[in-house]
């Protein structure tokens, strides 16, 4: 008698990944957050972030089980002080060698700039670190190992090359720094992956580096190109994403981002045109009230109209909080929702028996990441 091995079951077909928070609760949580940040010289920003990714992250469900974040406010700004603290010495010390020997100012900025970009470097690997320790799936938590001064390293030299090519070479920076990284990620006991290559990116978007050059003669091809690159380069990184047996898939169109990025645009044209009124109401104001003429006013004595200098300060901090605003609505919530919503993951069920493992990290990469002006989200 012949016994026959019991039948393989088949794959279970790709879960679907959903978003389902309110977009005008968003829209209020950084209208309010923005507001006291201005109150705040920029320090509540601690807050709002850790509140922005709780959003997102708890509103974000795979195969039907939402996403937690764990950070802390209090941990961004720490992280930051402590940054602080490395960042302020060497901007101390550019600025006493541009007083005594101006000479070699000019040199001097040269170190200066690879200080700043290897830090930066080491910045991303790091504060990508923290935010995948403070994740947690079905009570599992994300981790990261490795080296944020490897990758700084690898990052300065594939800048390097990417210089000499003229950007050519950026498809198999991106994969190859993108490898790193996900090598060093956990879920759990599972190990993550990249499989993606620089071939594959470049094959995609080759097109657009030889319509760079149009993007600077003509700019308002600029949004376009920007949007299509940024499209194709969700859709290439999602695909090359493993975690042992779990792997992503995208549908996301060429086009997806095109919407979002005019929106960004339109609505900064319309910003800067009303600070532009703002500052000519003010300006005309001032001149009624003190009779002063305008050459008298943005002359040399300038300084001496503190009404004007503080009315102009109010519209630049509007300007700025209202352009954060749609910064945040646009380009981080939207963007994450057409993400998501073209996204499947496939062998979800290997991830079923993940067991805890890692360590938290902490948020210098964070904090230094916020100093350099590099923090990712």
């Amino acid at each position: 008698m012949t016994v026959f091995p019991p039948p393989v079951p088949p794959p279970l077909p790709p879960a679907r990944v959903d978003f389902t928070g309110d977009r005008g609760e968003f829209r209020r949580l950084v209208t309010r957050g923005a507001a006291l940040e201005l109150v705040t010289f920029g320090f509540y920003r601690f807050w709002l972030v850790t509140d922005m990714r709780r959003h997102l992250w708890s509103n974000t469900s795979v195969d039907g089980d939402a996403a937690e974040y764990t950070g802390r406010a209090k941990e961004l700004l720490i992280g930051f002080l402590f940054a602080l603290a490395i960042l302020v010495p060497i901007y101390l010390a550019y600025f006493l060698v541009g007083i005594e020997f101006e000479r070699w100012q000019s040199f001097a900025s040269t170190p200066l700039f690879i200080a700043f970009y290897a830090f930066g470097q080491f910045a991303v690997f790091r504060a990508r670190r923290y935010r995948l320790t403070r994740t947690v799936w079905r009570g599992v938590r994300f981790w990261m190992d490795g080296s944020g001064w490897a990758y700084s390293l690898r990052a300065m030299l594939w800048g390097l090359l990417v210089f000499l090519t003229l950007g050519l070479a950026l498809p198999w920076r991106e994969a190859s720094l993108e490898r790193y990284k996900m090598r060093h990620s956990h879920y759990g006991d599972l190990s993550g992956d990249f499989e993606g290559t620089g071939w594959e990116f470049f094959k995609r978007a080759w097109g657009l580096w030889l319509l760079t050059p149009l993007a600077f003669a003509i700019p308002l091809l600029a949004p376009f190109l920007y949007a299509e690159f940024k499209a194709r380069e969700w859709r290439w990184w999602l695909a090359g994403i493993r975690i042992d047996g779990v792997s992503l898939s995208s549908k996301l169109p060429h086009d997806a981002f095109y919407g979002l990025y005019w929106k960004v645009v339109g609505w900064s044209l319309l910003l800067f045109t009303l600070l532009g009124s703002w500052i000519a109401g003010c300006t005309a104001l001032v001149m009624r009230l003190t009779g002063l003429s305008i050459e008298q006013l943005f002359g040399p004595e300038a300084g001496t109209s503190i009404p004007l200098l503080l009315l102009m300060a109010i519209g630049y901090l509007a300007t700025a909080l209202a352009f954060n605003i749609v910064m945040r609505v646009y380009l981080q919530r939207d963007l994450w929702v057409k993400v998501l919503e073209t996204t499947h993951v496939h062998g979800i069920e290997a991830a079923a028996n993940a067991k805890a493992g890692g360590e938290l990290a902490s948020a210098l990469g964070e904090g230094l990441a916020d100093g350099l002006d590099v923090a990712g989200f």
